[in-house]
């Protein structure tokens, strides 16, 4: 893991200092230099903290949420699946503390005429991080698809399914949050257009992880319908094999019993009275079935 680094960019008009990893230990140190609530700057490395707005008589406080696993992550939970950003902004200062890496951030040289600028530019990047994944998982969806209606459903698995569900659900929910802190973002006459262009993006990504979500449940539905349905063809084979072998080995087991004297035990042709009963027994059942529609 890198160590603790912290750069400030001059834009003219405001600054904005970025601070990567910093230690819990140097946390107070750096409320005091910033003049920012302790409480909140804890709060920007706590773990697990979800997409948040608050306003404080100095600053503005913002939690955002970027996508950061892996293409093929199989996660559960919401510290796997993405890592957070907070930001502190006024009229004259921009401060974002985090503890990953983030492109998007090292990329945002300006210029930036406003905080809010800048503010704006790094919302929009941290949600177009889910745009990708949005993607991926759909593709996987259609090929789960493809694979139950087309091949064998049996080459899916369950766990496949149950993980596209639980990660569009956790993205969703992520990108719902932020959408309801970013409505309580103030932007300036200049930027208004940039905080709504936000708000589209933010609907067009919300609900393209509930067409995920929606068709990751479905097929989770169709392919425990499909299994079910199989299951019940096995049954069924079973038992139209019980119904025929029942009255045979009924016959079988009457006429297996060890007594000397027995009705047709000294018939010469009793043998084939009997098999000639129980073909015709099984006559009578293949024809019960047939005309029930049942075979």
């Amino acid at each position: 893991m890198s160590a603790h680094t912290q750069k400030t960019k001059d834009f003219g008009a405001f600054t904005w200092t970025d601070i990567c990893r910093p230690e819990n230990d140097r946390l107070a140190e750096i409320a005091r230099e910033h003049e920012l609530d302790l409480f909140l700057v804890r709060d920007s490395l706590e773990t697990g903290h979800l997409p948040k707005f608050e306003r404080t008589p100095g600053y503005d406080f913002l939690i955002l949420r970027a996508y950061t696993a892996g293409k093929d992550a199989r996660t559960t939970n919401v510290n796997e699946l993405s890592n957070k950003i907070a930001v502190f902004f006024n009229g004259r200062r921009v401060i974002t503390i985090h503890r990953a890496e983030f492109g998007f951030l090292n990329s945002a040289a300006g210029p930036f005429a406003d905080p809010q600028e800048l503010v704006l530019h790094i919302v929009r990047h941290a949600i177009q991080t889910f745009a990708a994944p949005a993607e991926e998982l759909a593709t996987r969806i259609d090929r789960a698809e493809h694979e139950l209606f087309v091949r064998e459903s049996a080459r899916i698995s369950l766990r496949h399914l149950y993980y596209l569900k639980t990660e569009a659900r956790i993205c969703r929910k992520l990108l719902q949050l932020t959408q309801a802190a970013m409505t309580h973002v103030e932007a300036a006459p200049a930027n208004r257009s940039a905080l709504q262009d936000v708000h589209d993006q933010l609907v067009g990504q919300i609900m393209a992880f509930e067409e995920v979500a929606e068709d990751a449940g479905n097929l989770l539905n169709t392919f425990l319908s499909v299994n079910a349905q199989k299951n019940n063809d096995v049954i069924r084979l079973l038992t139209i094999f019980s119904v025929f072998f029942l009255p045979l080995t009924f016959i079988v087991g009457i006429y297996g019993m060890n007594f000397e004297f027995m009705p047709e035990l000294k018939w010469p042709a009793g043998y084939l009275y009997s098999i000639g009963l129980m073909v015709a027994v099984s006559a009578v059942i293949f024809y019960w079935f047939k005309r029930k529609k049942i075979l």
